[in-house]
């Protein structure tokens, strides 16, 4: 995801996206990041373990 976003930032700087293709970029990262919390958020509360899928986006595998 940081890598997707940095290429964004800079295919942007470049002219070579649209800006709302960047916009539309970042807006699926914050939905994805806004999930992850709310994922951990509920694992915490119920005393439960991370989800292994998130535990492996952190990890980038």
């Amino acid at each position: 995801l940081k890598d997707i976003l940095w290429e964004t930032l800079t295919d942007l700087k470049h002219e070579n996206i649209l800006p709302n293709r960047a916009d539309a970029i970042a807006a699926q990262s914050r939905e994805i990041l806004r999930t992850i919390k709310v994922q951990l958020q509920v694992a915490g509360a119920a005393k439960r373990a991370v989800p292994q899928d998130i535990i492996e986006f952190s990890e980038r595998r």
